[in-house]
């Protein structure tokens, strides 16, 4: 994670939203037409576009007010407790129409690349109704100029009117949500993963098996949030059945980091959530590297405990709160984010044959990103060779 491969005074060859080549300026200034587009980048930092695996891009309204309550003292727990949490956003985005969140949302696709994110997993779990959970997933593949992958989370919370029966919504979920999303009506299924919040007084580890195995049954990848608030087993699940990745992280124990490695499953550590909830209890991830887990690193974008689209803010909390290297971030929201979504292949570094996603920050020196923490430093993004966001220029 560590060895990023950079080139000095490094140029690329794209075509048709390809890279052909990558190498020093040198060699591929020779291969370089008369009638050919050039790109200069001033000597500037080029890197593979951000992808974001993990986020929940779609929503209506905000929770500022609770961001005030917990600025005077009210813990998570307690706001939820008190009816609002994940619980009021569901209510605002069920009463929202689908042309409603698709604008809230192209909003956030510019925030994205303004951070220098060309690609994001998206997740729903702001409907926990069969066709409110369709709609925001439909607001997903609606969404222009950022890479989406979509994931069902229609197992995000307990909805009000099933308060106190998680099993019989969980039931719900398994018989009625999912089959209709694996079809997706007149199109491919609405979803390539499914996720589920496994965590006590939401749904426990039975539940979270019966959703993931029956998700599994009908061809989809699986994630999990697991182990945010508590040791809960969600890390162990996840290794048991072969998730794709396991999110959060927060309690997980040596145990659980252990079974994750021998399982290949890949860690997905959000600190902007810790962050942003006022906790001090980062994820182990010293220890998930040196146990040679391929940590990856994303956002948690959403309105309630992380509401920040910038990964160049994730980078600087891994370094400075999870004492991670700069390098190690960037691989963690680069290459190893890529093969989390399954497009390891196609995305996340600038090598022959892949996407022609990439970015130019206003730095000499990749370190700078995570080290200016806050700073606009992106200059410019692109997307399968194609300018899709350029920094305004001041007068």
């Amino acid at each position: 994670m560590r060895s990023l491969g950079v080139i000095p005074d490094g140029a690329m060859l794209v075509e048709d939203g390809r890279i052909v080549q990558v190498g020093v300026r040198r060699d591929i200034q020779r291969l370089v037409q008369a009638t050919d587009a050039v790109v200069d980048a001033g000597q500037r930092v080029v890197m593979p576009g951000f992808v974001d695996a993990h986020t929940h891009p779609v929503f209506a309204g905000n929770r500022a007010a609770e961001f005030e309550r917990r600025s005077e003292g009210a813990t998570y727990a307690e706001i939820a407790a008190s009816g609002g949490g994940i619980r009021s956003t569901v209510r605002e985005t069920r009463a929202a129409g689908e042309d409603q969140l698709l604008a809230a949302a192209r909003r956030y696709v510019h925030w994205f690349h303004a951070g220098g994110t060309t690609t994001i997993e998206a997740k729903s779990g702001y409907g926990l109704t069969l066709e409110d959970e369709c709609k925001i997933l439909r607001v997903i593949r609606r969404m222009e100029g950022l890479r989406c992958i979509a994931t069902f989370l229609g197992a995000h919370e307990i909805p009000d009117e099933f308060r106190g029966r998680p099993s019989e919504y969980a039931d719900l979920v398994i018989h009625e949500m999912l089959p209709v999303v694996s079809k997706g009506g007149a199109h491919e299924k609405l979803a390539e993963y499914c996720d589920v919040f496994c965590e006590p007084g939401i749904f426990g580890v039975e539940d979270s098996r019966r959703i993931l195995s029956a998700a599994r049954s009908l061809g989809f990848g699986l994630r999990i949030h697991a182990d945010q608030l508590s040791d809960s087993g969600g890390a162990a699940l996840a290794a048991e059945l072969g998730a794709a990745t396991a999110d959060h992280l927060e309690h997980t124990s040596a145990r659980g980091i252990l079974a994750l490695q021998a399982a290949g499953v890949q860690p997905v550590l959000l600190p902007g959530s810790v962050y942003a909830l006022g906790s001090l209890r980062y994820p182990n991830a010293r220890e998930m590297i040196q146990a040679g887990l391929a940590v990856v690193l994303a956002t948690d974008f959403n309105p309630g405990s992380s509401p920040t689209p910038s990964i160049p803010m994730i980078l600087s909390l891994a370094c400075t709160q999870m004492q991670m290297t700069p390098a190690e971030a960037v691989t963690a929201a680069t290459i190893n984010a890529a093969y989390s979504v399954g497009r390891g292949g196609e995305i996340g570094s600038l090598e022959a044959g892949k996407r022609a996603d990439f970015v130019i920050h206003d730095c000499r020196d990749y370190r700078e990103i995570a080290y200016f923490f806050g700073a606009p430093l992106v200059e410019a993004v692109y997307q399968e060779g194609r300018v899709v966001w350029r920094k305004p220029q001041t007068s």
